[in-house]
């Protein structure tokens, strides 16, 4: 295997029972915020006022986190080195009346949410996992790992032309999960999850629940050289991280910079929520940092033209079965190292002063990287380094792991990437 002097699997054992625990962003920001506690973070509300001690903090708002570190004699305008990544992957939720069926079969009303791969969830055994709100404005988490519902696909039999003319798929008809035979009855799987949670069913006055594929990941290949799973996009930058800010905080006094992890939701669909990287929450946590350090607007300014930010995504390793999809020239490879994401119509925020401190960053780090841009006849999609960049007047640059499958419920990525990530993010935040 390459690279195999630097490589540990123990940091992919971690990601995989990180990405089993986290079926949604909610479970994986409160995955993360337990793993910064215990790194000695402590939560700060919003609705609190901050002091400008130093150490580890984090806030929590829905499916996102945003958590950072000031040392020790750090000034109010000192900047911040942001690791970006988001919470959330395309899958299917659930709708506000989710109990419907046919035929006798006893169904649940989904929405397709992001740009997911729809065949991927066809018979597939899945489970049901997200949030409830209780009377009270509280939340309580959902996880139902077990084979609960399906989405059953047409026999062959059924659609002889499948295998030459493709599979066709309707959104609205052919996407709906079966957990059962027998009536419809309003209310059943509200029940069912309040009974699973350990709540009063008529406590639960909200939901926000999605599915989600109940096979663990696993390592794949002649000498486990690749890994299988789900949500690597992009719950695998989310663990790196988060990994590289604990890291980093060991540090302590000796960094020059603020270390921050802004893990956002709602990027599949984007960005445009309040828990999104084009709401307001990166920015009105670093302001209130400045401020707490009793710094000005004028400090303000000067931390943020001073900071740089990593937005790290997944991106598309060549496929060797479409390999004419891809750039001619630009073939990222599995454990061949984190990737630059390269745009010139902005769609990825680097340019050629963001690849210099990402070079800089893997060659402390003694990280190989590899460099992306999309085929000319191929749409380039995008990720928060763009909207971080506008928003906030960062500078920013979009990096991540090559993988296969991307959106798919279950995609792939080389064994070593995760752990060579990190590296380089932590190389990065240290300054």
């Amino acid at each position: 295997m390459t690279n195999s002097a630097r490589f540990d699997r123990g940091h992919t054992d971690d990601l995989m029972s990180f990405l089993a625990a986290s079926p949604s962003p909610y479970h994986a920001v409160a995955n993360a915020a337990e793993r910064l506690e215990k790194a000695g973070f402590r939560q700060v509300a919003e609705v609190d006022a901050w002091d400008g001690e130093s150490g580890g903090k984090f806030v929590l708002r829905g499916g996102a986190i945003i958590a950072w570190y000031v040392p020790e004699g750090v000034h109010a305008a000192t900047p911040y080195r942001i690791v970006g990544a988001h919470t959330d992957s395309p899958n299917l939720r659930v709708k506000p009346i989710p109990d419907t069926g046919a035929r006798g079969w006893r169904q649940i009303a989904v929405e397709i949410y992001g740009g997911t791969l729809l065949n991927t969830w066809l018979d597939r055994d899945l489970g049901l996992s997200g949030r409830v709100t209780l009377a009270d404005g509280s939340h309580r988490l959902v996880n139902v790992d077990r084979a609960l519902m399906r989405v059953p696909q047409l026999a062959v039999h059924l659609d002889r032309s499948v295998n030459s003319e493709g599979l066709k798929l309707d959104k609205q008809r052919h996407m709906t999960p079966i957990w059962g035979l027998g009536e419809v009855a309003e209310g059943d799987l509200i029940s069912f999850v309040a009974e699973e949670t350990g709540v009063p069913a008529e406590d639960v006055k909200g939901w926000d629940l999605m599915v989600h594929s109940i096979e663990p990941p696993a390592y794949l290949g002649r000498d486990r050289e690749l890994v299988a799973g789900p949500r690597m996009d992009n719950l695998l930058s989310v663990h790196a991280g988060t990994a590289a800010l604990t890291a980093a905080a060991a540090a302590g006094s000796r960094l020059t910079t603020i270390p921050v992890l802004a893990a956002f939701d709602h990027e599949e669909n984007g960005s445009q929520s309040d828990t999104g990287a084009d709401g307001p929450l990166l920015g009105t946590v670093l302001e209130r940092s400045v401020f707490a350090r009793g710094g000005s607007y004028e400090d303000r300014a000067r931390a943020f033209a001073g900071t740089v930010c990593l937005s790290s995504d997944t991106g598309h390793a060549v496929h060797p079965n479409y390999s004419e999809r891809h750039d001619p020239s630009h073939h990222p490879m599995p454990n061949g190292g984190p990737i630059l994401k390269v745009n010139v119509n902005q769609r990825y925020a680097t340019d050629g002063s963001g690849r210099a401190v990402f070079a800089a960053a893997c060659e402390r780090a003694g990280v190989p990287w590899q460099s992306f841009v999309s085929n000319n006849a191929m749409p380039c999609g995008t990720t928060i380094g763009p909207i971080t960049a506008a928003r906030h007047g960062i500078a920013t640059v979009d990096i991540g792991v090559a993988i296969l499958s991307m959106h798919s419920a279950r995609e792939l990525c080389g064994a070593e990437d995760p752990y060579l990530l990190a590296n380089a993010l932590t190389a990065f935040l240290e300054g």
